[in-house]
């Protein structure tokens, strides 16, 4: 050879190797950079909440009354403190000074407050010294001035009143009001007993208004005192804790008539209940222990209970080193505050148990507020300085075990894997398990598996080893062209035409699992019989597959047949009535039956097409030399090709099922998007593709519902990757093993 065009060649090989490589080595970056930047939206939901300190001011209280009250604003521009005397106290943070005073007035002259309680973050229920109560609401009018500048006018509304009660009480009264008129007050006797005024006010068809007043003295256990009560919005549930541990619980939603749903030891120990607060939705109740312990129940049916609901402990949130005093509930979600008796502030996520942080004054805190929004908070210590906080926190319902653990949510009987992005109400508890979803991607992969691989693998083997060529040349092409058909097309079919087609004759269907291989079975043993004759002999060869034709559609239409015929014997008539009333399974219409024939439709191309070109790049030498030593066709095949072919046979169904995995539109379409666990076939599913379709366009950007779909994504990822990295690991060593094919 001329020594140049050695040397060219040896150059053109250096060139082609190196721009084959940078372009591996771009290929593999390029992935691991979509990896990362999947993954990068999806670490700040781990990531810790942040709380920073904003501004910090004296109060100025020259009347020296104590502050009983606090509360602040959603932006922190506005602090309240409520004096004894019933005077309001307005700071602006930012500066540090007294903007107003406004004084409510008092029921009688001389009255001051004796006891607070906030039912929101600027309402305020007031307790007076002669027994009376009011609710007073504080309100923010802004406004701005020649230059621009925005100011704020306060404002204080009476919201109720309530006439003195006829007995003493033991300083703690709890008010609710609806807009219709009715009311409701609890107040605790100084013999540790409730006393319980209702009115509801109802208005004839005529408009004639009547007012009913109802009064109950509800007793608690024998040689206990109470020392904790929470009352729901509406006034028709009251919780009470007792000094040795004991929980009640009241419906009093028929005026007059109480009736004690509870009344259980909540620890072991008798220590005292402290503090209770129901959490955003008044299902669940928070309490607070005499030992620091931090606690959520909400009534739970039980077989031991009868199926009546009952107070059951649910979570249990970080402990305090001291008896708790205070429980702030989160107006946005299922966070809780909880303040101790050294003035240590938690904050927790019910839901997740997760603890969130710890803030700590460094003096005796003497007030908490929260903000509405809860992005703010307002401390107040012995010293008499004022602290405003910003507090960052954006994904406190999610830990690891709220993604993959089950879960105890409210309302349901037990914990569970689930996932519910959404509801009707701002109160849920957002319940975004992957785990259903992860099962419904292995369970519609592994049923479309099943359908896909016997076919394609089969006839793989049929056309490359058993059909002559030009029987080759018409089949494998029209296999490809299934590759090219949109996916969304394949779905639309299976959603609309096969799922409906599949419902009215699902016994036909299960018939025909019976009558195919009977029929097929028969038809061997005919053509073993028949095939020495010399029309068979000449059809034989290569078309055999034109005599087995017939014999499958004369099975498919036996069974389409006797199917009503068995419903009709069997089933009573109604097969999807006997599944569900006898075996308790419920026939969804969009099914995994759906899945497997729609997806595995969409798999089968790349599997026989993989497959078939692995086997018929076997030498034909290793194939000749076996029949020529007496094996049969099929020996033949099963000894020496398919072992030969085995890693492109591997590999083909490898990337089948990568495909099957990541599919989404025929998931989207062909099932009920139902995030269940369950392996039953007549069911749907939810997995990860489709739920990441499903979800995203609604998910608000930066969310933990965005950034939960991207974790998803990055599972999808991880989940194909390790697929594929195993599949070429395997496939290595089986081409190590059967030589270079």
């Amino acid at each position: 050879m001329n020594p140049k065009y050695f040397k060219r060649a040896q150059r053109n090989d250096r060139i082609a190797r190196r721009i084959i490589t940078l372009g591996g080595m771009a290929v593999i970056f390029s992935v691991i950079l979509i990896l990362f930047l999947i993954a990068k939206v999806t670490f700040p939901l781990f990531s810790a909440p942040k709380i920073q300190e904003a501004t910090f001011f004296s109060l100025t209280d020259s009347e020296g009354e104590a502050t009983l009250a606090a509360a602040v604003d959603d932006y922190l521009e506005n602090a309240v403190l409520l004096k004894r005397s019933g005077l309001f106290a307005f700071y602006d943070p930012r500066e540090g000074r007294l903007v107003q005073k406004i004084a409510v007035e008092p029921p009688v002259a001389g009255a001051t407050v004796a006891e607070v309680e906030k039912t929101a973050p600027l309402r305020f229920n007031l307790l007076w010294s002669n027994g009376t109560s009011t609710l007073e609401e504080v309100s923010f009018t802004a406004s701005f001035g020649d230059q621009g500048k925005r100011t704020f006018e306060p404002r204080v509304t009476r919201l109720g009143y309530w006439e003195p009660l006829s007995r003493q009480t033991a300083g703690r009264v709890l008010v609710r009001s609806d807009d219709e008129g009715s009311q409701v007050r609890v107040s605790l006797l100084p013999d540790h007993s409730l006393r319980v005024e209702q009115q509801a006010t109802t208005t004839s068809l005529f408009g004639e208004t009547e007012v009913e007043e109802e009064v109950s003295i509800l007793q608690g256990p024998p040689r206990e005192g109470i020392t904790a009560l929470a009352l729901n919005r509406d006034g028709s549930t009251l919780y009470a804790g007792t000094d040795r541990g004991t929980l009640l619980r009241w419906d009093l939603s028929e005026p007059g008539d109480p009736i004690l749903l509870d009344r259980l030891p909540a620890f072991s120990d008798q220590r005292g209940i402290t503090a209770l607060s129901l959490m955003l939705g008044e299902i669940s109740l928070a309490v607070g222990d005499s030992r620091g312990g931090v606690t959520t129940w909400f009534p739970v049916a039980s077989p031991a209970s009868g199926g009546v609901k009952r107070l059951q402990l649910i979570h249990t949130l970080q402990d305090h080193d001291s008896p708790v005093e205070t429980l702030i509930p989160s107006q946005r979600e299922k966070s809780l505050f909880s303040v101790d008796r050294n003035g240590t502030v938690h904050l927790d996520h019910m839901t997740s148990e997760r603890h969130l942080l710890t803030l700590f004054s460094g003096k005796s805190l003497k007030h908490l507020a929260v903000s509405g929004r809860g992005t703010g908070l307002l401390t107040v210590d012995s010293s008499g300085r004022a602290t405003t906080w910003w507090l960052h926190n954006p994904h406190p319902e999610v830990s690891w075990r709220t993604l993959f653990g089950k879960v105890w949510y409210e309302n349901y009987d037990e914990p569970v894997f689930a996932w519910q992005s959404s509801s009707a109400s701002d109160d849920f508890e957002p319940k975004l398990s992957l785990t259903p979803l992860i099962f419904g991607t292995i369970k519609g992969t592994c049923y479309a598996m099943l359908f896909a691989i016997p076919l394609a693998l089969f006839g793989a083997i049929y056309t490359s080893q058993f059909g002559n060529d030009r029987l080759r040349g018409m089949i494998k092409p029209a296999v490809e062209i299934m590759a090219a058909i949109p996916s969304v097309i394949i779905g639309f079919l299976a959603a609309l035409w096969f799922a409906p087609l599949l419902e009215k004759s699902v016994p036909a269907l299960f018939v025909s699992i019976l009558l195919v291989p009977t029929f097929l079975l028969a038809a061997i043993v005919a053509w073993q019989m028949l095939e020495k004759r010399p029309f068979f002999r000449r059809l034989g060869r290569g078309h055999e597959f034109l005599l087995l034709a017939p014999v499958l559609i004369a099975a498919v239409a036996c069974a389409v047949f006797l199917g009503p015929v068995f419903e009709n014997w069997l089933f009573d008539g109604n097969f999807k009535l006997w599944l569900f009333g006898d075996m308790g399974v419920r026939y969804d219409p969009r099914n995994n039956i759906v899945i497997a024939f729609a997806l595995g439709f969409a798999v089968i191309p790349i599997i026989f097409t993989i497959a078939e070109d692995s086997l018929s790049n076997v030498p034909h030498s290793l194939k000749a030399a076996s029949l020529a030593l007496g094996a049969s066709r099929w020996q033949t095949v099963w000894r020496i090709i398919l072992p030969s072919a085995s890693p492109g046979i591997f590999a083909g169904t490898m990337i089948g099922l990568g495909r099957a995995i990541g599919e989404t539109m025929i998931v989207l379409m062909a099932t009920g998007n139902t995030p269940i666990m369950d392996w039953s076939i007549f069911n749907g599913m939810r997995p990860l593709s489709s739920n990441i379709a499903v979800e995203i366009p609604e998910a608000p950007h930066g969310g933990t519902l965005y950034r939960v779909l991207f974790l998803s994504a990055v599972l999808l990822f991880m989940m194909t990757f390790i697929l594929n990295t195993v599949a070429e690991l395997v496939r290595q060593r089986l081409r190590k093993k059967y030589g270079r094919f």
